[in-house]
């Protein structure tokens, strides 16, 4: 039998300091702290024209925010076994949401892109729906990763293989699926003694000069690079590439993007803090936060020349992380989470072991 890079059932996850009750205190401060640099980077857009400092920051933030979540997203993907129970969560809580906002962003930005004419399409998401449909895809494949040799080198390939395949189109986002896999199937790879490592203080330390040098870079590649790469959304012949260039930046960007992603998760706080709960609910201000940040442009929040400034530069970052850090608490979260958590019991035909713990459970209880 294939030797396993993962083995989730072999022996219980040992979680790093902080873990309380069900939640990871560590885990649910880093997916908030990298769903606040994904809103950070969004409102960065508009600014990027005439500001080098904005589009190296804006660099700087693309090639890991994603990758971190997306790590973290197929570290808690391991024990996905495509059991009923598993498959009814993945529907519900990421399919029947993609559903939801594929149709709900197509109406917003009918209005705010003046496209009346725009149709909806599941099979093309629409901004920010791409990543649900990625995570459908991925975890659903978990058991075929968890069973081959080399799943980390294997997906590269996949990844490499799709940067020269123009070809393959917008359907459900697979350029994105495909390039961004490697980071999902890392995820899967990865133990809690991954995370111990990364967060000793030589490696926190190490972390500042390594910040500041892709700081450094990333300044100095603005007139030189396209950073439309870290975006893994084209192949190399649709960013007027070579196609040759296609693998050999999977593997540049991939290697960077690991480092940075390393060095973000030595510095997440792995006690808890008082953004730890906004962690449960960091979906919820992913796909929320896209209506603001298309609606502030409809509306011209970016037209005053002030904001094209240091000064307004920074307003938009603070403005723009404190919209996500409302859309993650707990009541945003009570009242939409008939649209991204529905239990719909009546869709889903209960599980033969479910009701036969269940019997069992009831026999034993009239008999005490």
């Amino acid at each position: 039998m294939p030797r396993r890079c993962f083995q989730t059932q072999v022996r219980p996850p040992v979680r790093p300091p902080g873990s309380t009750g069900g939640r990871d205190a560590y885990f649910d401060n880093a997916k908030y702290l990298a769903i606040v640099l994904v809103a950070i980077g969004h409102a960065w857009e508009p600014l990027r024209d005439g500001s080098r400092t904005v589009t190296a920051l804006y660099t700087l933030v693309y090639a890991f925010h994603m990758p971190a979540f997306i790590v973290i997203s197929g570290y808690f993907s391991r024990r996905f076994d495509a059991s009923p129970q598993r498959v009814r969560r993945l529907i519900t809580g990421v399919a029947v949401p993609y559903v939801v906002f594929e149709v709900a962003y197509t109406l917003f930005t009918r209005w705010t892109d003046d496209a009346p004419d725009r149709e909806i399409s599941l099979l093309d998401p629409l901004y920010l729906t791409w990543f649900l449909a990625a995570l459908f895809i991925w975890r659903l494949t978990t058991p075929m990763w968890e069973r081959v040799r080399g799943p980390l080198p294997l997906a590269l390939a996949v990844a490499m293989t799709a940067t020269v395949s123009p070809s393959i189109g917008n359907d459900l986002g697979l350029q994105r699926v495909l390039q961004f896999l490697p980071y999902f199937v890392l995820g899967l790879c990865l133990k809690p003694e991954h995370f111990r490592l990364v967060r000793r203080w030589q490696v926190r330390i190490l972390a500042v000069p390594v910040f500041v040098c892709a700081l450094a870079v990333a300044y100095w590649a603005v007139p030189r690079m396209n950073y439309a790469w870290f975006f893994h959304h084209d192949s190399a012949e649709q960013l007027a590439a070579p196609a040759w260039y296609g693998p050999v930046m999977t593997l540049a960007t991939f290697g960077c993007s690991v480092v940075l992603v390393a060095c973000f998760l030595a510095w997440v706080p792995g006690r808890r803090t008082w953004f730890t709960v906004l962690g449960a609910g960091t979906l919820y201000g992913y796909l929320l936060h896209g209506f603001v940040a298309q609606g502030s442009k409809f509306w011209g929040w970016y037209d005053p020349a002030w904001v094209h400034r240091p000064l307004g530069e920074v307003t938009v970052t603070f403005v723009a992380a404190a919209v996500m850090t409302v859309l993650c608490t707990p009541p945003v979260r009570r009242l939409f989470r008939f649209s991204m958590e529905p239990g719909m019991e009546w869709a889903f035909r209960r599980d033969a072991a479910e009701a036969a713990r269940n019997r069992s459970h009831l026999t034993v209880s009239s008999r005490v």
